[in-house]
């Protein structure tokens, strides 16, 4: 495939920074892709919106949008931007119009296990470190999740509460990739993928974790 003209946006999720994209990073440029990330505050959704608008406006020529986690939830409401030729989801969360991730999560089966996030805190939602390195960071080494833990970037309820308006995925060719052993995302079909959309956008299997991109970018 070509890469004249293409350029690629990576979108972070939440509790983590855009350094996470490193290795992902590098395999693009290594194919020749241009290759920009955005640093998202994660404080509102329509704030992550409008950061990353402004770095796509920076781009020449079509671009494909990339979220992970809760950037799922970013890329679905930047992606109508006119530059956004492709999405691409990666263990991502894809509400559907009116849909925020605080919602989707809701649709965790009860008997499996739960994402370790702490009560919320001036408006702020943390992971607990002590369960970070098994639920978000199982696939690298315990130092690093450590490390991972210990600078988390804190995740606002209005990030997580935010719905999306127009979602872009219905209207662009869409792509997902799906960890087998992710257990930051709920398990039921509607909050990895909305029903309308499953049938025209190809899925991709992974044996990966939630922080694939970190881990493991030949899977991204």
């Amino acid at each position: 495939m070509s890469t004249a003209g293409k350029s690629v946006v990576l979108v972070h999720g939440g509790f983590v920074d855009g350094a996470g994209w490193k290795g992902v990073y590098d395999l693009l440029k290594r194919d020749g892709f241009d290759v920009a990330i955005v640093q998202n505050p994660t404080v509102s959704l329509a704030g992550d919106d409008a950061a990353t608008r402004q770095i796509l406006d920076e781009q020449d020529g079509p671009v494909i949008l990339v979220g992970h986690s809760y950037g799922g939830a970013v890329i679905s409401e930047a992606g109508t931007h006119e530059k956004v030729a492709a999405l691409v989801y990666i263990t991502a969360f894809v509400p559907d119009a009116g849909e925020s991730v605080n919602a989707l999560i809701g649709g965790f089966p009860t008997d499996g296990p739960q994402p370790p996030i702490l009560p919320p805190k001036d408006g702020f939602l943390f992971l607990d470190k002590s369960k970070f390195h098994e639920a978000f960071a199982g696939d690298v080494s315990a130092d690093e999740a450590g490390f991972m833990a210990d600078s988390q970037v804190p995740w606002g309820l209005d990030a997580l509460g935010g719905a999306v308006t127009t979602p872009a995925w219905r209207s662009k060719p869409s792509w997902y990739l799906v960890a087998s052993d992710d257990r930051m995302i709920p398990r039921s079909p509607s909050a990895r993928w909305p029903s309308g959309v499953v049938p025209r956008s190809p899925r991709f299997p992974a044996a990966t974790r939630s922080t694939s991109p970190a881990r493991r970018p030949s899977c991204s």
